[in-house]
């Protein structure tokens, strides 16, 4: 019911700067947050930044904090993430989804989001 394309991945050198973009198609009725995931080969998916729809809650990962910065735009759907100082252990797979959140506490968890993006790209070179 929802689908989500992400852009913006690429290469960058150690201290560059990426922002990341994800654009929801279908009802915005399936979700009440969006966020961004990221998996490094041979690590776990982690959360790196989440927010409700209605941009009350916003989340961060303990190691992305005070470098990312995420925000939406409700008229298109569309959720950014801003990527500065970034370091080479930010370089994974970085994965739009969408989802029901029930509490600040469920923002950062892989499962309570049921709609997923193919993911993009990050490599940051030191």
């Amino acid at each position: 019911q929802v689908q989500l394309v992400e852009s913006g991945g690429g290469s960058v050198q150690a201290g560059g700067s990426l922002r990341l973009s994800c654009e929801a198609f279908g009802s915005t009725y399936y979700y009440n947050c969006m966020g961004w995931f990221r998996q490094a080969p041979g690590k776990e998916r982690e959360g790196v930044a989440a927010i409700t729809t209605s941009g009350v809650n916003t989340y961060y990962g303990t190691s992305v904090k005070g470098r990312f910065t995420i925000s939406q735009d409700n008229a298109k759907n569309t959720v950014y993430l801003q990527m500065n100082s970034l370091k080479p252990e930010d370089t994974a797979m970085y994965y739009c989804a969408a989802g029901r959140c029930m509490g600040y506490s469920s923002l950062g968890r892989t499962h309570d989001y049921n709609y997923w993006g193919q993911g993009t790209q990050v490599t940051v070179s030191s």
